[in-house]
């Protein structure tokens, strides 16, 4: 198969992690006899340096005609310490998302037999997760109507959502949840918000159509509780944005390190992987950063295209990383800790 990835590495360890998860792609690609057209462009802090724009419209229009984007992180501290900064690189993040249609994140957490220990979390509560959080990207909170009054002293955000917009989402949580367990839970706050009585209202109505898959609904604050204490329960979560925002953050520390999580964000027509920790500028340019999350995106990217045989390669290949301790300082804990790109070598070679 021949495919056009668009590669966005945008910040801070971006560059260092998506050339680690190139490695490994391409690794993949002689093993099984594909062809990668790696397409690279500007995002983030990185273009607003070149052209002043955070997602400028080369990028876009590289991205739009691509079959998938691999993505690496968004973000630098002169514009996270500049609070009268007018163009920030996270604006091209939520432009992107717009403009691409991205309007599920698919956010999995899973534990490693090998780093079970790591976790905050008891073992016991631990074993056997393995969950999945749909969190709908592109309306919401953050994309509602937002202002202040009173001279400043009020402000509000409005939160706005569409039958349609929650029918799409919950559409892809029942197809997700088809293919693992069956069982698919619709995260909300129906005892308060009218947003998720329309929510609740609208996936109900959708359930004759998946005889085949158990359906909950269970108020946010419940399941914020129920993840750290049985997360294994849960197969597939729905939710909207800012409850889907918090949530996956809390899961992803379930496995022991957040630079072990990937992700997906897809859209009608396109998709993009990243890892979900940010751009840790502190960490850029010193080859220390971990590159699991962005190869385990890259894993995800290779299922996209049904290529689960490659993908699984992938997965066999990091497993057998951790266990063997070929890992970054984040998980060496005073054994000898490799370079991010002596462990992209590492997993490449043994692909």
């Amino acid at each position: 198969m021949k495919l056009n990835i668009a590669l966005l590495a945008g910040d801070g360890i971006g560059p260092e992690v998506i050339d680690q998860a190139v490695k490994v792609c391409d690794a993949i690609a002689t093993k099984f006899n594909h062809e990668i057209n790696w397409r690279p462009a500007l995002t983030g802090a990185a273009a607003i340096d070149a052209v002043g724009d955070p997602y400028p419209d080369d990028t876009h229009e590289i991205c739009e005609t691509s079959d998938a984007v691999l993505f690496g992180a968004i973000g630098h501290p002169k514009y996270d310490n500049d609070p009268s900064a007018k163009v920030r690189p996270e604006q091209g993040l939520l432009r992107m998302r717009q403009k691409l249609g991205l309007f599920a994140n698919v956010r999995p957490t899973f534990t490693f037999p090998s780093l079970i220990d790591k976790s905050p979390l008891k073992k016991e509560r631990i074993e056997g997760t393995d969950l999945v959080f749909l969190r709908e990207l592109t309306g919401g909170i953050y994309f509602g109507k937002r202002g202040r009054e009173d001279n400043g002293d009020t402000a509000y955000d409005t939160c706005t959502y569409t039958r349609k917009e929650v029918q799409r989402l919950a559409k892809k949580g029942f197809e997700m949840a088809q293919k693992r367990s069956k069982r698919l839970c619709c995260v909300d706050k129906a005892n308060v918000l009218e947003t998720s009585r329309l929510w609740r209202e609208t996936v109900q109505a959708m359930e004759k159509d998946y005889p085949d898959v158990e359906v909950s609904y269970e108020f946010v604050d419940a399941v914020a509780m129920r993840l750290v204490q049985w997360p294994s329960e849960y197969d597939v979560l729905i939710t909207e944005n800012l409850f889907g925002d918090i949530l996956t953050d809390e899961a992803s520390v379930i496995s022991g390190s957040m630079g072990l999580m990937p992700s997906a964000s897809i859209g009608e027509s396109i998709a993009l992987y990243e890892p979900i920790h940010g751009s840790y500028p502190q960490a850029a340019g010193k080859d220390i950063a971990n590159p699991l999350a962005t190869v385990l995106s890259a894993a995800m990217l290779f299922d996209g295209f049904n290529l689960s045989d490659e993908a699984e390669a992938i997965r066999k290949v990091v497993n057998e990383s951790l266990s063997e301790g070929i890992v970054t300082e984040d998980l060496a804990e005073g054994e000898k800790a490799y370079k991010t790109s002596e462990v992209g070598d590492w997993l490449a070679s043994h692909i």
